[in-house]
């Protein structure tokens, strides 16, 4: 069974970092791509981020880009994103999710960005 347990959201400033986790099981880890994805409130899903199945390839939003770093330990099985220079309109449960496909253009293309599943996610609330 497919478990994926996101961690790390919370309430931080404009301007600051924090951290996600995402701590996988039931499923072989290191050969699926993997990515986040965001609903802030009143909106739909957001694409966020992908990761390759080895890490060695990432892609991300451009609303995100230069300030986010998705990664993936594959021996702990755990996916991360840094986020850094936090903005209020990144405010929004933030998701794990397993991919379908390999490739970032396959997984983007598809209605639901690829997601084969996802986490409960972790809110992240940027606010003064």
């Amino acid at each position: 069974q497919v478990q994926l347990v996101e961690s790390g959201g919370g309430l931080v400033q404009p301007g600051g970092s924090l951290r996600l986790s995402c701590a996988a099981a039931g499923f072989t880890f290191g050969i699926y791509a993997m990515g986040w994805v965001r609903q802030a409130p009143g909106k739909g899903l957001e694409f966020v981020s992908f990761i390759s199945d080895s890490g060695a390839i990432t892609r991300y939003a451009e609303a995100v880009k230069g300030r986010f770093t998705i990664s993936k330990d594959n021996a702990k099985k755990a996916l991360y994103l840094q986020m850094n220079s936090l903005k209020p309109d990144d405010t929004a449960v933030y998701y794990c999710t397993k991919l379908r496909f390999p490739s970032y253009s396959d997984n983007v293309r598809s209605p639901d960005y690829g997601m084969d599943y996802r986490g409960k996610g972790t809110l992240v609330t940027v606010s003064s």
